[in-house]
Order: C-alpha cells, then sequence, then structure tokens
C-alpha cells in the first residue's frame, strides 16, 4: 500500500546544504529571477524603474537573457510575440505606476489573442499599500484594479516567502487554456531587503489539459456524420492549440469546407481544395456558411470580425468547441464543447466516420470566384499588386505581425499565411504600434531567420524609438511602412459615414533618413520595385526599413 510520505521527494545531501547556506548578497529581486529560472524561463522583457530595480538588479546574478525596449507598451507586444511564437511564458517586468499603465493596451492585445504574458510589476512599499495616500512617487490607490479587467489573474506578494509560490501560480495561470497574460505585483521593499530564504532549484507549474467532455464530442460526431453540408470554422484556438494538423484531417474526413478566421490564418492550406481561404469580409462567404446543415466552429467565438460585422445568421445546427468558457455560446446557440481545440479535435477524429461528397471542392471553387468578381469591379489592382508583393519576397516559413492599416485588413482575408502560427495582427484588441515591437519579440523568440512587420505611417510612430532596440541587440527585423499621410483606415471610415475626415491627417518625418539616423538601413520603394526591395531587406542579416508611399483603399464593404 502506497502512502503519501511515500511520494514526497528527499533533498539530496548536496541540496540541504544549498538550502542551509545560501549565498550572501541575494534580494527578494533573486527570488523572482531564481523562480523565473526555475519555471523553465530563458529570455525577459521589460524597461527598468526605481521600484523594480531589486528585480533588474538580480538579472546581473542570473542567466535569464534580459531584452530592453523603449517603451512599456512596445516590451509588452515584444513579449506577446515571444509567447505566440515558442508557446512559452514570456516574462515582463515592470516598474510602478505610469510604468505599469502604460504596458496595459499589450496586455489587452495579449489577452484577445491568448498569449501567455507574466507580468511582473513593483509597488510602492508595503507600507504603502492598502489604499492610504502616503505620497509615494508612483503611488496608486488600487494599481490591481487597474488590470483585473484585461488579464486572466491577479497575483500580490507582500513577502519574500510568498515570491516562489505567486510566480508558479501566475505562470501556471498564463499557460491554462486558453493562454493569455496575467499580473504579479511586489513591493519595492520586499524587492530590495537582503534575503535569507534558500536559492529557488526547479519549480513545477504544469497546467492541467481542458478535455472535452465525451458525451458532447458524441454528440458533435454524429451530427457531423449524418451532416448533408458541413462546413468549418477555424479560429485562433486553433493556431494556439497546434491544432492545424488534427483539422485538415478532420475536414479531408468530412469532405467539409474550411475557413479560417483573421485570427486563424494558417490554420488550414491556403490553398487547399476545402479552403474558403479566410474571406469573412464577403457575403458570399457568408452565405455559403449560413447555408451550412451542420457548422463547426473550432477555437473562435464568432465575433465582430468572424461574422462579418455580426451580420451572419446560420440556420444549421453550430458546434463550437472553444477554451473560453465566456466565449463558449456567447454569439450564437450552439452545442458547445469547452476544451483546448487540439484534444476536442482529436476526440472527434475518433469516432467521426469518412463522409462522401464530391461536390464540395466544386462550391468551394464557386464562392471563391464570386468572390473574385466582386473585387474585380472595384478597381483595386494597386492594393493587390502590393500584398502580392509582399507574399512572393516573404520567405514561407518567416512570420510577419501586422499593425492595423489598410495593407493588413487586406491580409486578412487575402494573404496567404502558408504556415500555421508565422501571421499575427493586432486585431484581437485593435491597438496601434503593434508590429514592430511585435516583430523584435519574435525575431529574439527565433534568431534564425528573418521577420517581418508592417505598418502604416500613423502606427510607425508609436514604435520609433525600438529602431535603437532593434539596432542594439541585432534583430533581424525588416519594417515595411505603407505612407500615406494619416491614418488610411480611419479617413475612409470617417469620409464614409461623414463625406470628410477630421483628425486623420498626418505630417510624418523622412522615415528613410529616421532610420538610419539610428544605424539601420533603409530604402524609398515603390509598388513596382517593392518585391525586389522587401526581398533583399529580409535577405540581409540584421534590422532594415523599407519605406512605400502609397494610398491604398479597401474593398467595398459587404455587411451594410
Amino acid at each position: 500500500m502506497t502512502h503519501d510520505h511515500d511520494l514526497v521527494l528527499r533533498p539530496t545531501a548536496a541540496q540541504t546544504e544549498a538550502a542551509l547556506n545560501p549565498p550572501p548578497g541575494r534580494t527578494g529581486g533573486d527570488l523572482v529571477v531564481e523562480t523565473l529560472a526555475g519555471l523553465g524561463a530563458t529570455t525577459v522583457f521589460g524597461l527598468p524603474g526605481q521600484h523594480a530595480l531589486g528585480v533588474f538588479d538580480a538579472l546581473r546574478r542570473s542567466s535569464l537573457r534580459y531584452v530592453g525596449l523603449r517603451a512599456e507598451n512596445n516590451a509588452g507586444f515584444a513579449a506577446d510575440a515571444y509567447g505566440r511564437i515558442t508557446g512559452e511564458a514570456a516574462p515582463l517586468l515592470l516598474s510602478t505606476g505610469p510604468g505599469a499603465l502604460m504596458a496595459l493596451p499589450a496586455l489587452q492585445e495579449a489577452a484577445a489573442a491568448s498569449a501567455p504574458v507574466v507580468a511582473i510589476g513593483s509597488q510602492v512599499p508595503a507600507a504603502g499599500l492598502g489604499g492610504g495616500r502616503r505620497g509615494h512617487l508612483h503611488e496608486l490607490r488600487d494599481q490591481q484594479a487597474s488590470f483585473r479587467d484585461v488579464v486572466k489573474s491577479v497575483h500580490t506578494v507582500r513577502s519574500q516567502s510568498q515570491i516562489p509560490s505567486a510566480v508558479a501560480a501566475a505562470w501556471e495561470s498564463a499557460l491554462t487554456v486558453p493562454h493569455g497574460p496575467v499580473w504579479v505585483e511586489i513591493p519595492q521593499d520586499v524587492l530590495v531587503a537582503e534575503t535569507a530564504l534558500p536559492v529557488v532549484t526547479a519549480v513545477d507549474a504544469t497546467p492541467e489539459e481542458l478535455a472535452p467532455r465525451p458525451e458532447l464530442t458524441a454528440v458533435a460526431a454524429d451530427l457531423l456524420a449524418r451532416a448533408e453540408r458541413p462546413a468549418i470554422i477555424a479560429g485562433g484556438g486553433v493556431v494556439r492549440s497546434d491544432a492545424s494538423g488534427k483539422l485538415r484531417a478532420l475536414a479531408e474526413r468530412l469532405n467539409a469546407p474550411v475557413v479560417t478566421t483573421f485570427g486563424g490564418k494558417g490554420a488550414f492550406p491556403w490553398e487547399h481544395p476545402l479552403s474558403l481561404q479566410s474571406w469573412l469580409e464577403d457575403r458570399h462567404t457568408t452565405d455559403f456558411l449560413e447555408d451550412a446543415d451542420v457548422l463547426l466552429v473550432v477555437g473562435s467565438g464568432l465575433g465582430e470580425l468572424s461574422s462579418n460585422y455580426h451580420t451572419f445568421a446560420p440556420r444549421g445546427r453550430i458546434v463550437q468547441i472553444e477554451a473560453d468558457l465566456g466565449k463558449l455560446e456567447s454569439n450564437h446557440p450552439a452545442l458547445g464543447i469547452h476544451a483546448d481545440a487540439r484534444l476536442a479535435l482529436m476526440a472527434l477524429l475518433e469516432t467521426v466516420p469518412a463522409r462522401e461528397d464530391p461536390g464540395a471542392a466544386g462550391r468551394v471553387r464557386s464562392v471563391l470566384a464570386k468572390v473574385r468578381e466582386r473585387l474585380a469591379t472595384q478597381d483595386l489592382a494597386l492594393e493587390q499588386e502590393v500584398l502580392a508583393a509582399v507574399r512572393a519576397a516573404l520567405p514561407d516559413a518567416a512570420p510577419s505581425f501586422w499593425d492595423m492599416t489598410i495593407l493588413a485588413y487586406w491580409a486578412w482575408s487575402a494573404f496567404d499565411a502558408r504556415r500555421p502560427n508565422t501571421m499575427h495582427s493586432a486585431q484581437g484588441a485593435g491597438g496601434l504600434g503593434y508590429a514592430f515591437p511585435a516583430a523584435l519579440g519574435a525575431a529574439v523568440a527565433d534568431p534564425t531567420g528573418p521577420v517581418l512587420a508592417v505598418s502604416g505611417d500613423g502606427g510607425a510612430m508609436y514604435s520609433l524609438a525600438e529602431l535603437a532596440t532593434a539596432k542594439q541587440y541585432g534583430l533581424d527585423v525588416t519594417w515595411l511602412i505603407v505612407d500615406d499621410g494619416g491614418y488610411g483606415i480611419l479617413r475612409a471610415y470617417m469620409t464614409d459615414a461623414f463625406g470628410t475626415a477630421t483628425g486623420t491627417e498626418l505630417d510624418g518625418p523622412d522615415f528613410v533618413a529616421l532610420a538610419e539616423s539610428f544605424g539601420v538601413p533603409a530604402v524609398r520603394t515603390t509598388p513596382e520595385d517593392l518585391r525586389a526591395d522587401l526581398a533583399a531587406s529580409l535577405a540581409t542579416r540584421g534590422p532594415s526599413v523599407v519605406v512605400l508611399p502609397a494610398r491604398l483603399r479597401m474593398f467595398a464593404p459587404t455587411h451594410v
């Protein structure tokens, strides 16, 4: 008979000696970095601040690589991308008050995109916590309150002994599906005080898997097996859970057409005979999906963009697989399966029989032909030429990061990502300034090849300081800036809605000269030369900038 005490791991003599005689000069900051290293972290992002200096001082005594950006929001975007690319939790070190609050937009994007970020912020000394107004620098009445509506979980430390457990709990929360950002805050005096606590070694914070309920997958399998016109919408949850192979196998077994959401780009092969690609902002696609008698939605909440701005009105049964309980059946009644996409697809593959449908590929071709015909009537050759040039220049395996700009709006619908987890955009939360710092985070995560960032001139102004970061660390990122002299998409929206645009026109710098002032090579290009200039920049190691002066237009909407 095995008793619980038989399973307790006994420390070795060396571990006991190290615990009884920890090295001198350590602080609470050392406990933070030791815990991160014990959890498996190798890289941290951030920006130092007065209250957080105890953690930053401890970094020099650790094996962790520190990548510092020039603004906290950008550091958050970099951590977000690192988490997306690696699937690992990305530590983000921040200071109190203004430094912490500057990261909120990035953490909102990480939450919307399910990117695992462990944000660790400092606090005023412990005696100043609790809402009293003691006049500390950076003091807030309730700093946590600013984060609770953004992150998955909040973890507060008040003593050094709480640090390893709090950081480990945050780590586990960030990596529990759906992945997301978490917030840890530690008072300044706790971080800088010397500690006699033992060195933190290996830390176990393994999240439990979110498996589907078998009775629900049995019903879903029966619905799909008996469907006459099944279809699949694949969202970002397929990409995040590394379930693209399972999705393809199920679609081929069912002969079910697949459309990927903008967050699910690359989840299904673009040129596959069953691929409806990503034309969700097109009424022909919406009509096709509405006609499905069984619609399998995997890893998507069918939100505004995925539902053609909530004009989607399905007539058949919906089976929705979603790891975020808040998104399950939030927009449409469904057979809701609360599960990780990969595990749910595996369960369906175990029971769904093969289904013959020789006409499925023909129906897909018909929808895509109608989409092309609609675009052909709108004089959009320049936009399609520019997007095709980017696709031709970008290596298949290279990740790309897209800001909220007209070319990105085109890419959501029309860009072939070719590989899963290679196309990322800020469409989750919709903030500006995402692309370039996120691309820097991706280059840190995988330095073996180039990374592309795409911004408009308005969005680029949010991130120009990170040219210094790119240069300092030699990060292999090419930044394509489409300069149309303003906030182009807002200009279009306002003109359509009100007849004229207000507040959208911008005076900007000479981006080429500005990049060169940072020691970053840059070139001004044209639509005709874009492919060659972009390919050359991507093939050159280190940071580079390509500037394309062009005023692009969006295709006409079909939801109004």
